[in-house]
């Protein structure tokens, strides 16, 4: 099954290659992939979030999202399932930026930028949708950068995305209990 997915991942991959990339895409979307570096863009945006009153709960989501993301992906499952980057293993695969040192399963940058966006989005009220439509919009850059860089198989980035959703609606769940249990309200959800 993993032999039939990497396959199929293979093919994707050539095809992203031979007909998605294009010379005047490929430095902004270099940009973007080193965006989600070390998580630093959603760190950033989730500090200055915690400076204002309205944004404030973003700020912590997003944070403790984070948290969980980087610890699910970066600690415990790029280093037990140890995917090789696709690279590493496909001759044919031309790599847009310099190899990365970890595992590729699942993408940290995807895990991250989308456990940050989902609980920026979830964060917000009506005059604040914006700020989560941009969150997502880059979430989304950034997940695609990856393959379009050659960095990353399908299946992680689809797998880093949902590991990313997954720590943010845990984040949002347990930042509201904090808070409600915090002020002597009752959470029900």
């Amino acid at each position: 099954m993993a032999e039939w997915i990497t396959q199929i991942d293979h093919q994707i991959l050539l095809f992203i290659q031979e007909h998605l990339r294009f010379d005047w895409m490929t430095d902004p979307i270099v940009f973007i992939s080193h965006l989600g570096d070390g998580a630093k863009i959603w760190i950033l945006l989730c500090i200055l979030f915690l400076f204002f009153k309205s944004t404030r709960k973003m700020g912590i989501c997003g944070i403790a999202g984070l948290l969980f993301s980087g610890l699910i992906v970066n600690v415990f499952l790029k280093n037990y399932v140890a995917r090789i980057r696709p690279y590493e293993q496909f001759q044919d695969i031309i790599l847009l930026l310099e190899a990365q040192k970890d595992f590729s399963f699942p993408s940290g940058h995807a895990s991250s930028s989308f456990a940050a966006a989902v609980a920026i989005w979830k964060m917000c009220d009506h005059k604040q949708r914006w700020i989560g439509i941009l969150s997502m919009i880059l979430a989304v850059l950034i997940a695609w950068s990856r393959l379009y860089v050659g960095v990353h198989f399908p299946s992680d980035v689809i797998c880093g995305i949902i590991i990313g959703i997954l720590c943010a609606c845990i984040a949002v769940h347990l930042v509201q209990w904090w808070l409600n249990r915090k002020s002597g309200e009752v959470y029900v959800k």
